[in-house]
Formats: structure tokens, sequence, C-alpha cells
């Protein structure tokens, strides 16, 4: 039976998703919209960042410490990648940048696969953050809420960075014409290798964010990267605001349709994507797509 009390946690639990969605989906989104790569290793990098956390946290026992260190390993290791990879396949098919970053997803989670076993890791909340809190008609855990004020907080701070500092500005003007912004005298090439590793910090900073809710394990970014997938077509290809609101239809779509039928959550998510695929091609807040 379904009563208000679960109808609303559902909704606060689509709330959490649907935040961790779009953090990841915008990074996904600011890669694509900038340099026009269909990252499949986007899955790999969310998982290796929650390790990235795992470990650093078993060093320090700080969250804190755990949450900076899985965000900065992964944009060293988007750099790392974007340089001796990524950079040389800008200009192929997108048929070869979807086959070389699923290779590369393979290698990342079969690496972490020999390094930690397949055994399941755990990140534990902090302690101000743990236990659960009284909403007046129901209870509902700390943690989650907090989730949901911490992935603001990262999502602010890369709308910020994109509209509001000069890297942002030549990341849209790169998106319009780099050729242009390269004979301004900017080096389009050092910029795309930061975008490139902000986009893989967004999903490393997802991957530790979400360790305390689901457990670590190497396969934990394949069902990730598929949702991240659905919520990049319905918000639109290359928009961040895009990003954000296909991330909160996504996660209220799934957490609503599990109350009702677990088995059903991920039928209706698709045909939510195909109805907007019908109705506006390019997404709610997408442009046509790049040539």
């Amino acid at each position: 039976m379904i009563t208000w009390a679960n109808f609303v946690s559902q909704l606060f639990n689509g709330l959490a998703l649907g935040a961790l969605l779009a953090l990841i989906s915008s990074g996904l989104t600011i890669i694509y919209g900038t340099l026009g790569v269909l990252n499949l290793a986007h899955g790999a990098m969310f998982m290796l960042g929650g390790y990235a956390g795992y470990m650093a946290y078993e060093a320090t026992g700080s969250y804190v410490v755990a949450l900076i260190g899985g965000a900065v390993f992964l944009l060293v290791v988007g750099i790392l990648l974007e340089r001796v990879v990524i950079r040389h396949f800008y200009h192929r098919p997108h048929e070869d940048q979807l086959l070389v970053t699923f290779g590369i997803a393979i290698v990342i989670v079969e690496a972490v696969r020999f390094f930690f076993s397949s055994l399941s890791k755990t990140v534990p909340a902090p302690s101000l953050l743990s236990g659960i809190t009284p909403l007046g008609f129901m209870f509902y855990p700390t943690y989650r809420l907090a989730l949901v004020g911490i992935v603001a907080v990262a999502l602010l701070a890369l709308f910020l960075m994109l509209f509001r500092t000069r890297l942002g500005m030549i990341v849209r003007a790169g998106i319009e014409d780099s050729v242009m912004v390269d004979s301004l005298g900017i080096n389009v090439q050092r910029v795309f290798m930061v975008v490139f590793g902000i986009g893989a910090m967004a999903a490393g900073f997802a991957g530790i964010v979400n360790a305390p809710v689901v457990a670590l394990t190497p396969d934990v970014g394949e069902a990730i990267l598929v949702q991240t997938f659905v919520v990049v077509v319905i918000g639109g290809v290359g928009s961040f605001t895009g990003a954000i609101l296909g991330g909160l239809i996504a996660g209220e779509i799934i957490s609503i349709t599990s109350m009702i039928n677990p088995g059903y959550a991920y039928v209706v998510l698709f045909a939510a994507m195909t109805l907007v695929l019908m109705v506006r091609p390019q997404g709610l807040l997408g442009t046509k797509g790049r040539e």
C-alpha cells in the first residue's frame, strides 16, 4: 500500500538520484559539447573516482579528504587521457571515438578489479551526516539530504566556471569556432585538455559522493553510464542546464516507478526518452547537433 510518507520519501530519493545523475551528465555533456567526443569511459571514471576516494579515506579517515582526493585524481587522469589518447580522435568518426573510449573503460574496470578484487568496498558517511533526520511526517537518511546539497554546490561551481570565467568564455567560443579562437593566440588544445579533465573530475566527484549510498564495485559504473546517456538525450546533448533538468526528470521517473513496480523503472525511463526524441529530437533544452 502506497502511503503519503512513502510517496514523499520516494520523491526525496528521486531528487537525490536526479542530482547525482545531473552532476555525472554535466561532465559528459561538457566534454561532448566542447570536444565533440562521445565518452563511453565516463561510467568507468565515475567508478574510479569512488575507488580513489575510498583509498584516500582509508589513508586519512577523512571524508573531506576523500572527496578532494577522488576529484583531483580524476582531474589528473582525465588530463592524461586527453593528452595521450583522446586528442588524436577529435577529427575521427564518432565510431572510432566510441570504440577507443569503450576500450579505455574496459582497461580501467579490469585494472580496478585486479588491484581491489570484485568484492564491494564501502565509504561510511561522516558522523555529522549519519543517522536520520525527522521531517515531521517521516524520517529520512541525513546523508541523502546532504548529498543533494553537496551536488548542488558542485553544479553551481561548474556553472560559474562555464558562464562567469575567462576559461568558460574560451570554452564556449571554442565550441562555435575553434580556428578563430586559436588565431587570437589562445591555445585551444590546452583548453580542451582542461575541459576533458574537468568533465572526468565531475564524474569522479560524483563517484565518491555516491559511495556512502551504494557500495563500490568495479562494475558500478556500467548502469550509471546508461542512465547518464539517457539523461543527456532527454536534456539535450551539449546543454549544461539540459543535463540538470534531464537528471532530475530521470531520477524522479526511476524512483516513483520503482515504488509502484521496480521491474518497470527503466522501461518507463526509456519510454520517456523515446517520447522526448519524437517530440523534440534535440532534447528539451538542446540545440541542433554539431556537424
